[in-house]
């Protein structure tokens, strides 16, 4: 089901789904917490995104009442986002899915990156022999 065919029903999970249904949201919300980013500080800390990708998501997130995009007339031009309150809000709920996967995964530390790497936009450095 397409996203515009579920925001016609008054399913409140299929509304959230719909609103938060990307990999790259709930990552975003995360990364901007409870401050203003600019896009390129954005673009920096999630750096396994592409820019299309991240404008894209942040367009469909302020579509959908998640974020706040201020435009500063300057010379050059400033962007930063944050979070509404309604974004706010997922801050808490996203955290019980961290603990939720972290209780009933089973990790094996070989093959899993740490994802504060994403989210603290530290680059794995590779060294060429």
């Amino acid at each position: 089901m397409k996203k515009n065919e579920l925001m016609q029903y008054s399913c409140p999970l299929g509304k959230a789904m719909s609103a938060l249904g990307s990999k790259w949201k709930p990552i975003i919300v995360l990364v901007i917490k409870d401050r203003k980013l600019r896009f390129g500080e954005l673009a920096v800390r999630i750096h396994v995104i592409s820019r299309k990708v991240l404008t894209d998501q942040l367009r469909e997130m302020q579509t959908d009442g998640l974020v706040i995009r201020e435009e500063f007339k300057e010379l050059p031009p400033r962007v930063e986002y944050s979070l509404t309150e309604k974004g706010l809000a997922l801050l808490p709920i996203l955290h019980l899915l961290e603990e939720w996967e972290m209780k009933y995964h089973v990790y094996d530390p070989e093959k899993v990156k740490d994802c504060k790497m994403i989210l603290e936009g530290k680059k794995i450095q590779k060294t060429i022999v």
